[in-house]
């Protein structure tokens, strides 16, 4: 991997965790990419800590499927087959339909209104081809109506899976059609939440999720890739 550099330590009263939380970021957000071997001396050093919490963080994410454990290697990123991507879009398109679904019964006015809200920077964003503050506010408007079904088993189910796609699926280049696809179907999103209509909003999640599986096998599928064990 490339020279990690310094960052701000760490709070010691769940070093592990903590540790972990920051690692699933570099993950998600690609600093640390496929295949690339874990540091440990630039990590420990970057977060101002011992081996030891850090090698406890890295058993947690190899069991979340974000880090594969090399025999008296160490550990790399994982990468993800293209038929576990395939999988995995399928069934978050579930989840995030029945979210839809539950939302549009038990989602706030003020939920709404800062959706609404997220969309319209969104939009913004696209027309500024602004591409990283794009997909930053597209991932939170898919999140906040998941939070807004006030289902724990769901988001718990749904954040399990979510943390292997997140970069694939919100980093994947897309050309300028599918693109601007993409911001018309969240147009057709945002008026069937602000219809209140669950059963709607579901099937155009579903259908958003699912159309969005070409482009991200393409950008980030590994034909190589053998699918993880135990995730």
């Amino acid at each position: 991997m490339t020279k990690i550099e310094a960052g701000i330590g760490i709070n010691r009263r769940y070093l592990h965790d903590e540790v972990a939380e920051r690692m699933r970021e570099l993950i998600q957000t690609g600093e640390l990419e496929p295949k690339a071997r874990i540091n440990e001396g630039e990590l420990t050093e970057r977060f101002g800590i011992s081996r030891t919490p850090l090698r406890e963080a890295i058993k947690i994410l190899a069991t979340e499927g974000l880090l594969e454990l090399l025999p008296n290697r160490g550990a790399r990123v994982a990468s993800i087959s293209e038929a576990e991507i395939e999988e995995m879009i399928e069934v978050i398109a579930g989840l995030e339909a029945t979210a839809c679904d539950i939302a549009c019964r038990t989602i706030g006015e003020e939920e709404v209104a800062a959706i609404e809200d997220k969309h319209a920077c969104m939009i913004g964003a696209w027309k500024a081809r602004e591409e990283i503050e794009y997909f930053r506010l597209n991932r939170e408007i898919h999140e906040a109506i998941m939070s807004a079904s006030r289902n724990a088993t769901l988001q718990s189910i749904y954040g399990s899976l979510s943390g292997r796609t997140q970069r694939s699926r919100y980093r994947a280049h897309q050309t300028d059609e599918q693109w601007a696809q993409a911001v018309e179907e969240h147009e057709g999103l945002m008026d069937r939440l602000r219809a209140r209509d669950g059963e709607g909003l579901a099937k155009r999640m579903r259908e958003h999720i699912r159309g969005k599986k070409p482009v991200i096998v393409a950008n980030f599928g590994d034909r190589d890739a053998e699918p993880a064990e135990g995730v």
